[in-house]
């Protein structure tokens, strides 16, 4: 009998003991406690020590920390119907615990299937060029989103970055020889900026030299010190023609003088050969006129005299 009573008091005791350890939770900081009490929901607990009724109530544990969530790459084909590869990462936490385990069966997959379908939906209504160069305001389309969708879950969407997009070979070449146009483009535009702004400079630096023809001449003096601090053995040097022009002149004289190119012409030398050569006149118009020749008595009487005389 004894012994019968010690035993049940030692059942007693371990399902006392079973009981108490069943019915104490210790939370942390970022946890909260879901209570179910036969099934009705009961006000949120924690954190710290919190006491259940054993077999009468079930708690669920929820983590109120920032969750990192992996979107998985997702095939997208863009407004301009270029299939893409996207990756990307979403941050989330839940702000009503309860609403969190009440109004959604889970609401991490569920926070991912909306993720990914979002995803898709948002950048399949962008162009190829709006996913590659604005992704801050892809970011927070995504953000808004997904954050209206999950509201009613108890879950606040922190953030969602477009992690990584892969396109087709073909489209990355396409892309490098757009980049490489458009960087010639820039240097041509610079390079014309630079001829048209030397352009202005020198037309400036001309307006000075004109008001003193001197500078030119300075400028020649600096171009020799130039070319003399180098070791050349040819130099080149550019001479205005207008210096040149003098003595080219007086080259050109000088063969003509001895063929008879410097002689008097005009009223003035008709009068000095006519005083020599008497008939210069009367053979000057068949000269002219190409047909009229001298008369041959008149011919014979100037050689007669010029023999008598």
């Amino acid at each position: 009998m004894i012994t019968a009573i010690v035993v049940a008091l030692v059942v007693l005791l371990v399902l006392a003991a079973t009981g108490a350890a069943a019915s104490v939770r210790v939370l942390r900081e970022y946890e909260r406690a879901v209570v179910f009490r036969l099934g009705r929901l009961m006000d949120q607990r924690g954190p710290g020590v919190v006491t259940i009724v054993p077999w009468v109530d079930r708690m669920v544990r929820i983590s109120l920390r920032t969750i990192t969530l992996t979107v998985p790459p997702q095939e997208v084909i863009t407004r301009d119907n270029v299939p893409v590869r996207v990756t990307a990462v979403a941050y989330y936490r839940v702000v009503e615990p309860n609403r969190a385990v009440v109004e959604v069966q889970s609401y991490e997959d569920a926070t991912l299937q909306i993720a990914q379908t979002t995803l898709r939906s948002v950048l399949g209504g962008a162009d190829l060029d709006t996913l590659l160069g604005e992704r801050e305001r892809l970011n927070e389309d995504l953000q808004h989103v997904i954050d209206t969708h999950t509201e009613p879950w108890g879950i606040k969407v922190s953030a969602v970055e477009i992690k990584d997009v892969e396109i087709p070979e073909r489209m990355q070449h396409a892309i490098a020889r757009q980049a490489e146009a458009e960087r010639e483009r820039r240097a041509k535009i610079i390079n014309a900026e630079g001829e048209f702004q030397a352009a202005e400079k020198l037309s400036q630096a001309a307006g000075v030299i004109s008001e003193n023809p001197v500078t030119i001449q300075l400028r020649y003096l600096q171009t020799l010190s130039e070319i003399g601090a180098t070791q050349n053995s040819t130099v080149v040097f550019p001479m205005p023609i207008d210096l040149l022009r003098p003595a080219l002149d007086a080259l050109g004289r000088a063969p003509s003088a001895g063929n008879g190119a410097d002689a008097p012409s005009g009223p003035i030398a008709a009068a000095e050969q006519g005083a020599l050569n008497p008939g210069a006149e009367q053979q000057a118009p068949a000269a002219e006129g190409g047909a009229a020749r001298p008369e041959p008595d008149r011919l014979l009487d100037r050689n007669g005299a010029a023999n008598g005389g």
